[in-house]
Formats: structure tokens, sequence, C-alpha cells
């Protein structure tokens, strides 16, 4: 029996779940390994991925990611995998397709979300008709939003200091001078005050909101422009969660600079500055040198 696919471990993954456990990564992958691949070959369990993972244990993490992402699993902590209702319904039936995995409520919620600031289509299809070049940038373009994803979910459970000084790392890492944290305690509503130029001469404010669901309201922003002294009118309000409709719309009518970020955002920003991650393996792709050839 060949190595399964990776939507092909679904259903051993709810199985060892069935029973309501919480399972580290490695807890995880090892179950579904002995309790469902032990009769593979040694060299089945030998064979690894081009970054030199074992492809059996990658095969099982990317089926749980897509359990996750379809609503069949849910994580206590980070790391951490736990059936849930929905798990368990499917495992009753005893199959479960990656098309149905795709077409939840909750996956497609997530793709939504992450296509409204994509012009790429992540899952675009694989058919004879994709290049070999196609297959790469799809595969990449997944790999990073999969990344992103892991990034909010490490910052939401990050203590509110450290994620207030890591959004002022980012904004260093973006090319934003010198940065200031405030108190743990007693800002005025104000996280951090950073220069916009490495000589210091103008300052931007800055606000940090570390929510795994709440979404910033009206009255956040208002007390942020509030605490803004009559040195600065820039301002960047950071969250790992969402703007209600009459945050925004309060932040757009200030006279104030506000700069909204979102979670979607953030990660968007964490990724692209490298920040809280890291480059894991550079493949060359190399091609034909015409001018060789010509000359």
């Amino acid at each position: 029996m060949a190595l399964p696919k990776f939507n092909e471990t679904f259903i051993p993954i709810l199985t060892v779940l069935s029973n309501g456990e919480i399972l580290t990564a490695a807890q995880l992958r090892n179950k579904v390994k002995a309790q469902h691949y032990a009769h593979l070959t040694e060299e089945d369990f030998e064979a690894t991925t081009k970054q030199g993972k074992n492809l059996l244990f990658d095969r099982i993490d990317w089926g749980k990611t897509y359990l996750k992402l379809g609503g069949f699993i849910q994580q206590p902590k980070r790391g951490l995998a736990q059936i849930n209702e929905t798990g368990l319904a499917a495992l009753k039936l005893g199959v479960l397709s990656l098309k149905e995995v795709k077409s939840t409520e909750a996956y497609v919620a997530h793709r939504a979300k992450r296509q409204s600031r994509k012009k790429t289509e992540v899952e675009a299809q694989r058919d004879e008709t994709s290049s070999p070049q196609d297959l790469i940038d799809q595969g990449i373009i997944a790999i990073e939003e999969q990344v992103k994803g892991e990034l909010i979910s490490r910052v939401k459970e990050m203590d509110p200091y450290e994620f207030e000084v890591v959004i002022l790392k980012l904004l260093r890492k973006m090319g934003y001078g010198e940065m200031v944290t405030t108190k743990k305690s007693g800002d005025g509503g104000i996280d951090g005050v950073m220069n916009e130029d490495t000589l210091g001469l103008e300052r931007i404010y800055i606000q940090a909101k570390r929510y795994t669901e709440n979404k910033v309201q009206e009255t956040d922003i208002r007390n942020f422009i509030g605490a803004m002294s009559g040195d600065t009118s820039k301002g960047v309000f950071v969250t790992t969660s969402a703007f209600a409709s009459k945050a925004v719309d309060k932040a757009e009518s200030a006279h104030h600079r506000i700069i909204l970020i979102d979670g979607d955002r953030l990660a968007d920003l964490m990724y692209e500055f490298e920040v809280g991650i890291q480059v894991k393996e550079v493949y060359p792709v190399k091609e034909l040198d015409d001018d060789f050839f010509s000359a």
C-alpha cells in the first residue's frame, strides 16, 4: 500500500481524536502512524519531502490543517488538537472527502476572508493545463497561507505587553525610526511612540489590541484619538481581530491620520517583513541560457 494522500488522513486523524483527548502535533502523528499505517514498509516510513521532512508526517500535518480550517477539529492552545461535534458527526459517516471539507461554512469563510485581499486563487485547480511553474506558484501560495494563519494564532496567545513589542518591532522593520514602549499601565491609551523617520522629525502613536474574537469598537478609536497629544496627528491602531464598522468610520472621519491594521493585514505584514518567521528553504529554479547558445 502506498503512502496516503493528505486528504486520506482525515478519517484516521478523527478516529485517533475520537475519545476527546487533546494531543500535541507529535502525539497525533505518532498515534495516526501506529494505529492506521503500521503496515507500511520501512521504505515508506523513511520517505521524505524535498525539505527533508518525513513524508507521512507531513501529509498528516496537512490533513490536520484542513480539518481545522473546515471546522472538524479545534485548537485549545497553540499546537494542540481536539475533535469537536462536527468532527464526531463526520466520523460517524466513516468517509470525508476533500471536497466536503472545502465546502463547509468554516472553510468557505476562511477562503473568502483571505481571497478578499488577494487576486491569486490559492487553491487553483491543478489539472493537466497547469504548467510546472503554475504548480510551484500554487504550492508556495498554499504554504504562505498556512504560515500566515499560524502567525495570527500565535500572536493571539501572546501576553498583551509582548504583543505591543512585536508591533513596534514590525514597524521598525518597515523602516520607521526609533521606538519607545510606554508603561504597561496608565499609558492613556498609547502603547508606544515611534518616530516616522530616523531623525525623529515626526512622531507616530501606536495602539495594539490583542483580541481573540472581540472586535475593536468605536470607543476604542475615540479613546486612542483622545490620548494623542498635540505634537502628533498620526497614529496606527493594530489588532489581531477586526474593526467594527463604526470604528472604521470614526477613524476615517477623524482630523488625525489613523491607520487601521486588522489581523489579516497584520499577518501579511509580518510575513512580508519576516517578523516571527524565517526562511526555511530556497529552491533554485533553472532555465535555459539562450545567450550562451547564441554567442
